[in-house]
């Protein structure tokens, strides 16, 4: 009989970490929410910088953001549909751009980043809401910090690397304007996601526990 139970309700809590895994219409409709908010925040004109004409924008926001509160898999998606559409033709990259020519300009590895820097903000912002309460605010902001730099600009130094022919020292320094408003954004994303996750506790938390 206990084995009977045990193996009832290992299969009970296997149905209920399944059923978690899977995303319902909701998700998909916040993918697609988020998609469209980081395509609008694209379409909003960018400060050139530097010789190379790579923007300053808001996408990093909510690119941001997209992890912040829909977490790692469907804030991946959100951005990585983002990209796709660009991708196949649709005017939303940075300057109106759109097309895999994209992938031959020094803004390449930045939006490459883009989908991973999403992913990796959602995982790190899982861990933080499964195990930290205090100071919450601030840990949230690290893991944008750490998601910032080691894959957006990581990455966006590296695109200028192979598609501008620049060596590390003149991409790094191409790319260091970027980072005091990334600190800003990142502060900013980090406020709103903390506003949503009070308003709508369940849009993440469900997820991580």
């Amino acid at each position: 009989m206990s084995q009977t139970n045990s193996s009832t309700s290992a299969a009970t809590l296997q149905r209920t970490a399944s059923s978690r895994k899977r995303w319902t219409a909701t998700d998909l409709g916040l993918i697609a929410v988020f998609a469209a908010l980081v395509a609008a925040s694209a379409i909003v004109p960018g400060i050139p910088v530097g010789a190379l004409g790579v923007p300053i924008t808001l996408v990093t926001l909510t690119v941001m953001l997209s992890g912040l509160v829909l977490g790692a898999g469907r804030g991946f998606a959100a951005v990585g549909l983002y990209v796709l559409l660009g991708f196949a033709g649709l005017p939303i990259f940075s300057g109106g751009r759109s097309g895999l020519g994209i992938l031959a300009t020094p803004s390449a590895g930045y939006i490459i980043a883009f989908p991973l820097a999403a992913a990796a903000t959602g995982y790190l912002t899982s861990v933080v809401i499964r195990r930290t309460v205090k100071f919450r605010a601030l840990w949230l902001f690290a893991a944008t910090m750490v998601s910032s730099i080691v894959v957006i600009h990581a990455l966006g130094v590296l695109g200028m690397m192979v598609n501008a022919k620049l060596d590390f020292t003149k991409a790094f320094l191409a790319d260091l304007p970027f980072v005091p408003g990334d600190i800003i954004k990142n502060v900013l994303a980090v406020i709103i996601a903390v506003a949503i996750h009070k308003a709508f506790p369940d849009v993440l938390v469900r997820r991580v526990k």
